[in-house]
């Protein structure tokens, strides 16, 4: 019988999974030079916790399932509202802000395609505590700063879930239609949302939406809003703490991005800012990363707390990195001989103690196979341990170059950190 593995997951080699952690620990090291901290949650949470905000309809996207005492329980679909959860149960007393981030699977039952899995991994971060500009400015400029430092080529659109929703708030509709309008905005179904404005009565506002969804540039986009928004104070408002993010990502030397007022998000817990990251060489895929202001807390239990964050699709975010890691420095030790093995043996276990990854040939193949084998394993370089030790020496062999050089055993660690 054979076996394959799940649709819409993958195995990870080893020069895959290489590649996957040098990835994941650069970008991890750019959130704590942030200041962040990193947290985990449990990998299935209690459906209740997955549908309080994103509605019954999500259940037919979710791992789902009963435990042995009859508890629906889910697969995380995304990070947020665990973290939020776990901020409710554990953290309202500390100090705020809390600066959070995270990395790890996320589960959604979807139809896989390019760069989209069933089985898919998320980094992201979440800052608790501040609703100032600055606050929401620092945790997009974070985003900003791990596209380019992986030379990442990107577009950041920059929008407001508030303005949008405080105009519809202006016409009459409900919170409940609000959300079923964004959902369709987010989607680019702008027809089916002007048919549902007409259906409640507020027609009259269509016009004035998608001309302002329309609306892409820069800062001076803000001035063609504010005509359209004329007469909605709430929705003016929204414009202004817009404009004081964008003033104060210039602070943050964040200034390659565009007003998008078009952005919807399709999470109905975003209050405010939002903001999304594409990577058009991608194609349809192109979106790497999404975030805004939001608040969730009370959803869980907790008292209101004004957050932002975002997450990267971390698997999308390693298809856009233009520049692969260096290449890994891999060693071999390889004893010319059985009466070398104890010396050799010693030679590894020194290497490894002063910081050098290496391996043990131990098979017993004559040089000619083990060098063979070394080079097939992808092994940079090779210690050959011989007659040479009885000078304390061992013979040090470049697998790229070909070229051999006796080293003293003392030294092997300095010439290997500096190969």
């Amino acid at each position: 019988m054979s076996f394959q593995r799940p649709r819409g997951t993958r195995d990870f080699l080893p020069e895959e999974m290489r590649l996957r952690r040098e990835l994941e620990q650069r970008v991890c090291a750019i959130f704590r030079s942030f200041g962040y901290l990193e947290v985990a949650t449990p990998t299935f949470e209690h459906l209740e916790l997955i549908t309080a905000k994103s509605g019954e309809e999500i259940v037919e996207r979710l791992y789902s399932f009963q435990d042995k005492s009859g508890r629906w329980l889910a697969l995380r679909p995304e990070f947020t509202a665990p973290v939020m959860r776990m901020y409710v149960n554990s953290l309202q007393s500390a100090p705020k802000p809390l600066r959070l981030y995270y990395f790890g699977p996320c589960f959604r039952y979807e139809r896989p395609q390019s760069g989209r899995y069933r089985e898919f991994w998320q980094a992201g971060v979440e800052l608790i505590g501040s609703a100032t500009p600055e606050a929401q400015a620092e945790v997009l400029a974070l985003a900003d700063t791990v596209l380019r430092e992986l030379e990442v080529s990107y577009e950041l659109h920059v929008g407001s879930v508030g303005v949008l929703r405080k105009l519809l708030a202006c016409h009459g509709v409900g919170e409940e239609e609000q959300v079923r309008i964004m959902g369709m905005i987010d989607r680019g179904e702008m027809l089916r949302a002007e048919d549902m404005l007409k259906e409640l009565g507020a027609g009259e506002v269509t016009a004035t939406l998608r001309s302002l969804t329309e609306l892409r540039g820069g800062a001076e986009v803000l001035e063609e809003a504010a005509e359209l928004l004329r007469g909605c104070g709430d929705a003016l408002k929204e414009l202004h703490r817009l404009g004081e993010v964008l003033e104060a990502l210039e602070w943050y030397g964040v200034r390659e991005l565009r007003v998008n007022l078009g952005i919807a998000r399709g999470l109905d817990y975003y209050t405010g800012m939002v903001f999304e990251a594409y990577v058009p060489s991608l194609g349809a895929e192109k979106q790497v990363c999404g975030g805004g202001s939001y608040s969730l807390a009370e959803v869980f239990g907790g008292k209101p707390v004004p957050t932002s964050g975002f997450a990267f699709g971390f698997d999308r975010l390693l298809l856009a990195c233009s520049q692969k890691p260096a290449q890994e420095r891999r060693v071999m030790v390889i004893p010319l001989g059985v009466e070398m093995l104890k010396e050799a043996v010693g030679i590894a276990g020194m290497l490894r103690s002063r910081g050098v990854s290496c391996e043990l040939e131990v098979m017993r193949r004559r040089l000619g196979k083990a060098l063979a084998g070394a080079d097939a394993r992808g092994v940079s370089h090779v210690v050959l341990v011989g007659e040479e030790l009885r000078q304390g020496k061992v013979v040090l062999r470049d697998m790229h170059t070909g070229e051999q050089r006796e080293v003293k055993v003392e030294s092997l660690p300095e010439v290997l950190s500096s190969a």
